[in-house]
């Protein structure tokens, strides 16, 4: 029986680099999905709600397929914090976050509606940042432009020198889809991988 189509239903190209790791064929489907949180929403939740959402928005135009969805958000003390657009508003996150833990909430869900499996998991990864001083973050924001990345930081990139520990147990979840999670669900979704 022939391997159904994988697609992710994601526009990053973070979680699109991090899924060819994984040397499967695979689409890309834009989700289409309203991200704005509800209120009260706790950023776990919303990382979870957009994951399924995501992963369901793709999968109702292709039944046949396992569908990928993923979210991640940036949780300080409770507070969601979501990929910054422009450099003052990633200054002004970066200047929040210094000297503090901050709780990256990565979601993963893989669906599929022909057979009706759905499972979603939750990835947190807890972030120290330095005690960065202004001329830091400046230095850092001007040289990456990490505009696009919830909480301002590209721990893949030189973002790594604004931190002083990751503790997480899924390494890729902190870049936005969490590999080993990934791959245990698409095995339960009928997918073969080496």
């Amino acid at each position: 029986m022939p391997e159904r189509l994988l697609i992710l239903g994601s526009t990053s190209r973070y979680r699109r680099e991090l899924l060819e790791r994984l040397a499967l064929p695979f689409e890309v489907v834009a989700p289409e999905v309203d991200e704005t949180p509800l209120p009260g929403e706790s950023p776990r939740d919303l990382a979870l709600r957009l994951a399924r959402a995501k992963a369901w928005a793709v999968a109702r135009r292709h039944p046949q397929a396992v569908v990928i969805g993923s979210d991640q958000v940036a949780d300080l003390a409770g507070e969601p914090l979501g990929k910054p657009g422009d450099h003052a508003r990633a200054v002004a996150q970066l200047r929040r976050m210094r000297g503090r833990t901050v709780v990256f909430q990565t979601a993963l869900a893989v669906v599929c509606e022909a057979t009706g499996f759905d499972s979603v998991e939750l990835a947190s990864v807890q972030v120290v940042f330095r005690d960065l001083s202004d001329a830091e973050i400046e230095r850092y924001l001007r040289t990456e432009q990490p505009y696009d990345c919830a909480g301002s930081a590209r721990s893949e990139g030189l973002g790594i020198s604004l931190l002083e520990r990751i503790d997480s147990d899924d390494p890729t979840a902190l870049i936005g889809l969490p590999l080993i999670r990934t791959c245990r669900l698409l095995r339960a979704a009928g997918m073969t991988l080496p």
